[in-house]
Parts: C-alpha cells; sequence; structure tokens
C-alpha cells in the first residue's frame, strides 16, 4: 500500500543536498540548451564562444562578493542571453525569489514566450523543476513560474503595481534606458525595483542595456558610478592589450569589406579572423578602480561581437549609411559602440536662414526631389500645413506651407485639409507629384483629428501623437478608440507615435550645414542639406522656435528636454511630422534602385552615379557622431546641383 513515505524521505534528502558548488557560467555550460525558436546558434550554450560574459556571469554567483551587476553594451554581443542564463542558474542551483523586468508588461509577455518558456523548456533541470503550463494547477503562467525554493516573477517597468508586488532576493532589469522615469507618479522604476530587493542581505542585481542620450541615460549613470570595466584583449602581432575603439577600425570608403583594426601600438591591421583567439586571450580590467565595491560596471562594444555575428564589416557599412543623418548617427553609437548620443540643441540663428534662401519658387518641386511628403499641424483656429520634397541622401527641399484658416471645431477647415491630401506639385520634369504620406495631429481637437482620419480612409493619412522620448522617429502604430455620434469604436484607428526631438536635431544639424565646392569649381550640397525657397523670417523663426536644455527632474536625475523659445512654433512642428512621414514611408531605407525608379517614372535623367575611381581610406571617429560631426568629410555620391541666385 502506498503511504507516500518513500517521497517524503526523498524530499527530506533533497533538502539537506547542499546546493552544487557551481558558478553561473559553469551552470550555463553544462546545463542550458539554446532553443532554434529564440537562437541563430541552437544547442549547448559555449561561454567560450562570449568569453567576455563569463565574469559577468560569475559576478552573479552566490560566491562572488559582487551585490550590483551594471553591463551597458552594444547590440549583439549576448547580454540578454547571460541574464536568462542567470534566471536558470537561480531556478537549479540557488532558488529564490526573482524578479525580471522589461521596459513594458507587454514586452515582459513577449519575453516570457520566446526566451524564457523556452529556457525552461530545453533545458532538463530546468523542465524538471517548473510543473508545464498547460497542468490545470501550475504555478507557470506567462508572468510567473513557480519552482521549489521560489518563484521568477515577470513585469514592466511601466506598471508600478508590478514593481512592488514582492520583496525578491535577485532582480534582472533588462534595457533600463527604455523605462519611464516616473512610473504613474510613483517614482523611478529603477528605484521601485531595487527597493524590492532592501530585506536580503545577499541580494544580487542585473541591470543591462543599451545606452541612449548622454546625462539623461540610466546605465550611463550607474556605469559610471562603478569601476568602469574594459574587455583588454591582446594584438595578435605585438601582444599589447588594449581595449577595442571604433577610431581605430580602418577601411576604405565604399568598401566595408576592407575593415581592419589597428593596432594602437604596432600599427599592425588585424583581420577579424584573429577574434576570436583574442576575445580567448582577453580580460577585464578596472579602468577607475577607486570606485571599486559592491557594484561591477562593464562596457562592451559591438567590435566584440564572436565571428559570425556582427562583423567589422557590417559595422564600417552601418556607419557609412549614417552619415549626414542625426537619427542614424544616434542609433550607431548607441547600438554598435555602447556609447551614450550628446545632443545639442541650439537653434541656428534664423538670420542666417534668411541669407541662404534659394530662388525656386514656392509651390513647385526642384529636380533633386523625388517624394513629397507633409505635417499638418492642428490649431483651434487653422490648421497648417507644409510640403516638404525627399531626395538622395536625405537632401530636402520646402516646398510650400498653407494657413488653412478656420474653426477646427467644425467641418470646412478639415473639408480643405482633404483637398491637400489629394493635391498634386510640378515637378521640375513637368511631371505632377502626389503626396506620399500625410502626417496629422492629434495632439488638439483629438477627436476631431480622429473623425477626419476614418471618414478620409486614405493608408496616406497617418494620424500622429508626440511621445517624450523614444528609440525611433516613429514607432509602430497602435490601435486607439475613437468617437463617433451616439457610439465608440474600439480599436478603431491606428495612431503613430513619434519622437519629434530627434527631428528636430536632425534638422537643426542639418541647417548647419555648408554648401560645398566640387571638384568642377561648382556648388555641391552635402548630405542632409536642407533647401529653403524665398520664405519671410517669421517662418524662420518658427522653424527655429525651440531648443534643448538640460534640467533636473523632481526625482534628481537630469533630463533633457525641448523647450519653446516663442509662442509660434507651427512650422517646426509641421516639418518634424512630414520627416516622421518621410521615414515611415521608406525614405532612410531607399537604395539607389529606389530613386533611379522615381526617376523613370518622372521622365528624369538619373543622378550622376559614384565616382568609380579609388577612394582614400577613411578613419572615422565615435566624436563624428556627436552633432557637430554630421559635416564629416567623406567621399559623396554624386547627385544633380541646383542653382540658385544666393550662390552666384
Amino acid at each position: 500500500m502506498y503511504d507516500g513515505s518513500d517521497d517524503v524521505a526523498r524530499y527530506w534528502r533533497d533538502g539537506l543536498m547542499p546546493d552544487p558548488f557551481l558558478d553561473v557560467s559553469e551552470w550555463a555550460d553544462r546545463d542550458r540548451v539554446l532553443s532554434s525558436t529564440s537562437s541563430a546558434e541552437p544547442g549547448r550554450w559555449r561561454t567560450a564562444r562570449t568569453p567576455y560574459l563569463r565574469d559577468i556571469m560569475n559576478d552573479l554567483s552566490p560566491a562572488s562578493a559582487t551585490e550590483r551587476v551594471v553591463f551597458m553594451k552594444g547590440a549583439q554581443v549576448g547580454g540578454t542571453e547571460c541574464g536568462n542564463n542567470w534566471i536558470g542558474y537561480v531556478i537549479a542551483c540557488a532558488p529564490g525569489p526573482m524578479m525580471a523586468v522589461a521596459p513594458t508588461v507587454e514586452m515582459a509577455k513577449r519575453n516570457s514566450k520566446q526566451r524564457i518558456d523556452p529556457l525552461i523548456e530545453e533545458s532538463p533541470s530546468l523542465r524538471e523543476r517548473i510543473a508545464p503550463s498547460r497542468a490545470r494547477d501550475a504555478g507557470n503562467t506567462i508572468l510567473a513560474k513557480e519552482f521549489r525554493g521560489g518563484v521568477l516573477v515577470l513585469t514592466g517597468a511601466n506598471s508600478a503595481v508590478g514593481l512592488r508586488s514582492m520583496p525578491v532576493r535577485y532582480l534582472f532589469l533588462d534595457e533600463v534606458d527604455g523605462y519611464p522615469r516616473d512610473v504613474e507618479g510613483e517614482g523611478d522604476a529603477v528605484a521601485l525595483a531595487e527597493a524590492r530587493t532592501r530585506t536580503f542581505t545577499r541580494r544580487k542585481i542585473l541591470l543591462v542595456s543599451t545606452p541612449t542620450i548622454a546625462g539623461a541615460s540610466t546605465i550611463e549613470r550607474e556605469y559610471l558610478a562603478s569601476d568602469q570595466r574594459r574587455f583588454f584583449v591582446p594584438c595578435p602581432h605585438c601582444r599589447h592589450e588594449q581595449w577595442l575603439r571604433f577610431e581605430q577600425l580602418r577601411w576604405t570608403w565604399g568598401e566595408p569589406r576592407s575593415a581592419r583594426y589597428i593596432c594602437e601600438v604596432c600599427e599592425q591591421p588585424i583581420g577579424e579572423h584573429h577574434k576570436t583567439a583574442m576575445l580567448a586571450d582577453g580580460h577585464w580590467i578596472a579602468t577607475v578602480p577607486q570606485n571599486s565595491g559592491k557594484t561591477a560596471g562593464y562596457h562592451l562594444s559591438s567590435l566584440y561581437s564572436p565571428v559570425g555575428w556582427r562583423s567589422w564589416a557590417d559595422i564600417a557599412a552601418a556607419w557609412e549609411t549614417a552619415q549626414g543623418s542625426a537619427t542614424a548617427l544616434k542609433a550607431f553609437k548607441n547600438t554598435e559602440l555602447g556609447e551614450t548620443w550628446e545632443e545639442e540643441g541650439e537653434a541656428p540663428d534664423w538670420e542666417r536662414l534668411l541669407e541662404r534662401r534659394e530662388d525656386y519658387r514656392i509651390g513647385t518641386v526642384p529636380a533633386g526631389g523625388l517624394l513629397l511628403t507633409g505635417g499638418a499641424d492642428i490649431q483651434k483656429d487653422r490648421i497648417e500645413v507644409s510640403v516638404w520634397a525627399f531626395g538622395r541622401g536625405r537632401e530636402t527641399w520646402l516646398v510650400e506651407h498653407r494657413v488653412l484658416m478656420g474653426d477646427t471645431a467644425r467641418a470646412a477647415v478639415w473639408n480643405e485639409l482633404g483637398q491637400v491630401l489629394q493635391a498634386q506639385w510640378t515637378h521640375a520634369s513637368g511631371a505632377l507629384l502626389p503626396l506620399t504620406r500625410l502626417g496629422l495631429d492629434t495632439g488638439f481637437a483629438t477627436q476631431e483629428a480622429y473623425a477626419f482620419a476614418r471618414s478620409a480612409g486614405d493608408p496616406r493619412l497617418l494620424p500622429m501623437k508626440g511621445v517624450g522620448s523614444a528609440a525611433a522617429l516613429i514607432g509602430t502604430p497602435t490601435a486607439v478608440d475613437v468617437s463617433v455620434p451616439g457610439k465608440r469604436i474600439r480599436r478603431g484607428l491606428k495612431l503613430f507615435a513619434i519622437a519629434g526631438g530627434i527631428a528636430k536635431l536632425e534638422f537643426y544639424n542639418a541647417l548647419r550645414l555648408s554648401i560645398e565646392i566640387g571638384p568642377d569649381g561648382q556648388p555641391a550640397f552635402p548630405a542632409g542639406y536642407v533647401h529653403l525657397p524665398k520664405v519671410d523670417g517669421e517662418f524662420l523663426q518658427q522653424l527655429t522656435a525651440e531648443h534643448l536644455i538640460s534640467r533636473r527632474d523632481r526625482h534628481g536625475y537630469t533630463v533633457r528636454a525641448w523647450e519653446k523659445r516663442r509662442d509660434r512654433n507651427e512650422a517646426l512642428d509641421c516639418y518634424v511630422m512630414a520627416r516622421a512621414a518621410a521615414m515611415q514611408a521608406g525614405v532612410d531605407r531607399f537604395e539607389e534602385r529606389h530613386w533611379r525608379e522615381m526617376e523613370r517614372t518622372l521622365g528624369v535623367l538619373p543622378a550622376a552615379m559614384p565616382s568609380t575611381s579609388p577612394s582614400p581610406p577613411t578613419y572615422p571617429s565615435p566624436q563624428a557622431a556627436s552633432p557637430g560631426g554630421l559635416s564629416i568629410s567623406a567621399p559623396r555620391r554624386g547627385r544633380r546641383v541646383i542653382s540658385s541666385r544666393f550662390m552666384r
């Protein structure tokens, strides 16, 4: 007869048995299996593939005295998998209450399905400790995984309730620069989460993120307060140890496959095939040892990405592609170099812009402009619309600015906006160009804007709403409820969130660009150049109506914010929406074949192809990724030169 005594004895023995003395990296090498659904390299985990992660993981082991681990990183270096290995280790070897925080609850749910569930299912030592999610009484849900001796709770940094839900011994904060500064009025997300660990004397906290804006980046703040470790690797030629810097990566412009790393001592080129051995022989060194304590800080760029992941050629190509765009340069510095972006948002002098206006006729599209987008700013008594043309190298032309007078609570002015959406503009070739996209402000007269968008039923119309900060200028649209007479339609409209600060910074840097003189003595416009017709001073003052300032928020953190210098800024807002609409239309991804197809459609002679003569080697520097670096000297694609009176 079964009386359960054998089970009681087994559980008793299990309770008396001490945890195996393993570090996190050793457990991962022994038990972690990568799933084909969540990894490009499925199979058994090998720390030797990413040796720079060994010390980071081992600092999360109980045997380490380190309490907090800060990992500021570039893309494709294995940071999130490092945290997932720690989660597996806690479940298998050091059970206790644990919380993993993503920027939002939705991201936490997606991470649970795409990463945590495969982590458990593919590793036998974890699968036997957590009941299947299909079990009737299982403690295995999307946001909670119970195991013997502990529980893993997953939540989003945008949920104050989730952050204060329970005390935890282990805390994994992923992509902390995506966290809100103030969570539902209760304070900083990182501070709220860390407060959950105060009652545990042997707590462990891991903060991982790619950085964002200098002075406002959470991961940068935490890293600068640490001992600031760098991964030093030996040169295969002279054995000098150095940490990898982007300015030492050299290649011939236009030929990213020629990228080689130049040793800072012997100056010999290092091919990427040496990287595997270099990483194996590398080790971490604290560059600010006086900050040593319970927090260990690690920094790693994508230059360290293992062979087969992110190559030096990929990084070189990304640098070339980013030229001329503050948005792309910011993304490059954040995701490739794992460094913060320095923003300098002082507005250009509007009187200087008066001097650089050109002679093309307002309402017409110059030859270089091949795609039209617009932005519509809504006010109480009017709608203001700017139409901008975009061409190669993100060169832009203001085509015209219209002010549609009328009460925006009434239909008449919205009918005029509908006519603008259907209008066409004459190109220099004689062809007619319609709007490809029109960004629509929904911040004022929100329901009227929603109603117009629904009634227009035009996929070119993009309802937009500004957000304080985001990783991209325009995000994925979200469904919102709309009201129509007598009823409410759930999820009735797609709304685009736009981070206007990104477009403003790029625009101001572009307005500072100077015309260059080409080898033939003719003026040539640099990538990103902004062309303005004979608009008046009021319009130019509106274009430069804001500047970027630093201030302290109520929690004492430095934040960067755009502030008006004058009341009227409609022209700038219209540009921001037009620029976001152009990005949504794909301008930033267009290749030469796309521009040539547009020219063929318009009957325009193709622009000159880039020179086939060899280009001199370029020596890029991450400092050039600052706003002042937008005018970096580099071979540029040939383009048609548009004459204007002020250049003669």
